[in-house]
C-alpha cells in the first residue's frame, strides 16, 4: 500500500525555489521564499517534509547504473547511442560530462536541500510531534549525502542551512570522512528519535529500524566493523524478518512487508516526459528494465536496459529460487508463453525480472514512466548479509556471522555454509551478488571490498572507485574544486 505522497495541487509551493529539475545543485532565490509565512505549523513542517521525501523517487538513476557499473548487468537499450551516459559507464569510459552522472548530483543535492531546508528553521515553531519530523529529516538528509559520498567521494557539506545561488564559491569539497561523520550524527538522533513502526496510513516513513540500518551500512563502508555489527544488530532484533515466499517480495503485494527495512513508495497516479523523469511519481527504472517490444502473458513492453549478464546468472546454484525471481530467461518465457519480443542491444537473453512492469499495475496508459513498483531499498536479507560480513570481516565471531548468512540461504532452499575466516567472506560475497541482483548494490560492494579491478571489465584502480564530479559544477564553482583522479 502506497500511502506517504506528496499532494498533487501545487506540491509546496514553498520548494519552487528548489527544484530538482535545475541545472545545477544550487538553488536560487525565489519571490515566493519568505520564511516569515511558513514554518508556522506542524502542518507546514509535515509538508516541507513529504517534499524532502520525495527526492527518493529519483534515485531510480542510482539504482540502474548501480548494476550496470558492475559485472551484474549490462547498459542494453536498442542501440549503442542509446542513453549515451548509461552506455559509457557500462564500458567504463564515462567522464565529468556525463548527464546521468550530473543527474544523481543535483538531484540528490535537491534532497539535501530540502532537508537542510526544514532544519534550518528547526526552531522556529514548537509541536508535539517535532522531534519525530526532525528525525525525518536528518535521515532523509543522511540519506542523500550517503548516496552522494558512495558515487563522487569528497563532496560539499552544508548542514543545517540550504545550499543557495553564490554559496557555492565559499564551498570546498569536504572530505568524506567528514561527510560520514555527519552522517552518523544524523542516523544516530534518527535512531533515538523515530517510531518502530508507523501507522498503515504513514507507510514509506524512516523507522528506527530503517535509520540503524542505514547507520550500520555507513560504518560498514568505513570498515567499522564494531559499531556495524552493533547496528545492525538492533534491526535484527525485531520487528523484521525475512518472507517464506522470495517471489512474493516484488509483486505488488510484497511491497511494505515484515522483510521491508526501507521502501521507496512509486505510484502511478502522477505522470511525467522524457524532459524530466525525475518529475514522475513512478519508478521510471522498470520502465527502463521492460522487454523490448513485448507481446504476451504477465509482462509488459519497456526499453531494455540493464539486462543481466550471463556472468551473473551463472552465480546461482542450481537449486537457488532466487535465480528465476531475479532473472527471467527470455527465450524460455516465449517457447512456453507464445510471447514475442525484440532484440536490443547487448542483448543477453535475460532481464532483470525483480523490476520490470506486470501487466494490470498500471492505472495510466504509460508503463514506461509511472509504474509503481516501490524500490526496496533495505531490505531484511540485506541487514544480514551486512551484519554476518561485519562480524567476519571484524573477527567478531565466525559462528554468529553463519548464523545470519544460513538464514538467508536456508530461505533460498540452499544447504548451510560451514567455512570459517576468509572462506567465509568469499561466501557472504557471493552472497550478497545473488541474494540482491538487480538492486543496485554490486558496484558499491565490489568496490569497497577491493574485488571491482577483477571482476568488472575495463575498470581501472586509482580512477574508477569514483565517478567524475559534474564538470558543469567545477565550473560552477569558479573551477576551484579539484577533480577526481584519473578524470
Amino acid at each position: 500500500m502506497k500511502t506517504l505522497k506528496l499532494k498533487p495541487i501545487l506540491l509546496l509551493f514553498l520548494f519552487i525555489m528548489i527544484s530538482s529539475c535545475g541545472d545545477d545543485f544550487v538553488d536560487v532565490d525565489s519571490p515566493d521564499q519568505n520564511s516569515e509565512v511558513y514554518f508556522n505549523s506542524e502542518g507546514d513542517y509535515q509538508d516541507a517534509l513529504l517534499g524532502a521525501y520525495d527526492l527518493l523517487q529519483s534515485s531510480y538513476i542510482n539504482v540502474m547504473l548501480g548494476e550496470i557499473a558492475s559485472d551484474n548487468t549490462f547498459s542494453g537499450g536498442e542501440s549503442a547511442t542509446d542513453v549515451i551516459g548509461i552506455q559509457e559507464i557500462d564500458d567504463m569510459i564515462h567522464t565529468p560530462v556525463n548527464q546521468q552522472l550530473r543527474d544523481i548530483w543535483s538531484w540528490m543535492y535537491a534532497g539535501v536541500n530540502r532537508a537542510n531546508y526544514i532544519m534550518e528553521f528547526q526552531d522556529k515553531t514548537d509541536f508535539p510531534s517535532k522531534n519525530e519530523v526532525l528525525a525525518q529529516a536528518r535521515f532523509l538528509r543522511a540519506y542523500y549525502y550517503f548516496e552522494l559520498v558512495k558515487w563522487f567521494g569528497d563532496v560539499p557539506l552544508s548542514v543545517d542551512k540550504r545550499i543557495q545561488f553564490g554559496d557555492q564559491f565559499e564551498l570546498e569539497r569536504t572530505p568524506k570522512a567528514q561527510v560520514f561523520a555527519q552522517i552518523e550524527q544524523d542516523l544516530i538522533f534518527a535512531a533515538a528519535n523515530l517510531p518502530v513502526d508507523w501507522e498503515e496510513s504513514e507507510t514509506g516513513r524512516a523507522t528506527k529500524g530503517a535509520a540503524n540500518a542505514l547507520l550500520g551500512k555507513a560504518y560498514l563502508y568505513q570498515e567499522k566493523f564494531n559499531d556495524a555489527a552493533a547496528a545492525f544488530d538492533q534491526v535484527i532484533a525485531g520487528p523484521y524478518d525475512l518472507v517464506t515466499d522470495y517471489n512474493s517480495i516484488f509483486e505488488q503485494e510484497g511491497e511494505n512487508n515484515i522483510e521491508s527495512v526501507f521502501e521507496i513508495q512509486y505510484t502511478d497516479k502522477e505522470g511525467a516526459g522524457f524532459g524530466c523523469l525525475q518529475c514522475s511519481e513512478g519508478n521510471v527504472a522498470v520502465g527502463f528494465n521492460g522487454i523490448r517490444n513485448y507481446s504476451g502473458p504477465l509482462f509488459e513492453s519497456g526499453f531494455s536496459f540493464n539486462v543481466p549478464t550471463q556472468k551473473a546468472v551463472d552465480q546461482f546454484d542450481e537449486d537457488d529460487v532466487r535465480k528465476d525471481v531475479a532473472v527471467l530467461d527470455i527465450d524460455a518465457w516465449s517457447a512456453s508463453n507464445g510471447a514475442t519480443f525484440s532484440v536490443g542491444f547487448k542483448h543477453t537473453g535475460y532481464y532483470n525480472r525483480k523490476y520490470i512492469a506486470r501487466q494490470g499495475d498500471l492505472n495510466t496508459p504509460d508503463a514506461n514512466l509511472t509504474n509503481p513498483n516501490n524500490y526496496r531499498s533495505i531490505r531484511f536479507a540485506d541487514v544480514l548479509l551486512m551484519a554476518a560480513e561485519a562480524y567476519n570481516r571484524g573477527g567478531l565471531g565466525d559462528e554468529i556471522a553463519k548464523g545470519y548468512l544460513n538464514r538467508v540461504r536456508v530461505r533460498a532452499g540452499l544447504s548451510e555454509i560451514t567455512e570459517t575466516g576468509p572462506a567465509l567472506t568469499a561466501e557472504i560475497y557471493q552472497e550478497r551478488q545473488v541474494e540482491l541482483l538487480g538492486e543496485g548494490h554490486q558496484f558499491f560492494d565490489l568496490v569497497r571490498t577491493g574485488r571491482a579491478a577483477q571482476e568488472i571489465q575495463g575498470f581501472t584502480s586509482g580512477k574508477n572507485e569514483l565517478f567524475p564530479i559534474p564538470s558543469i559544477e567545477i565550473e560552477l564553482a569558479g573551477n576551484r574544486w579539484a577533480q577526481n583522479p584519473g578524470y
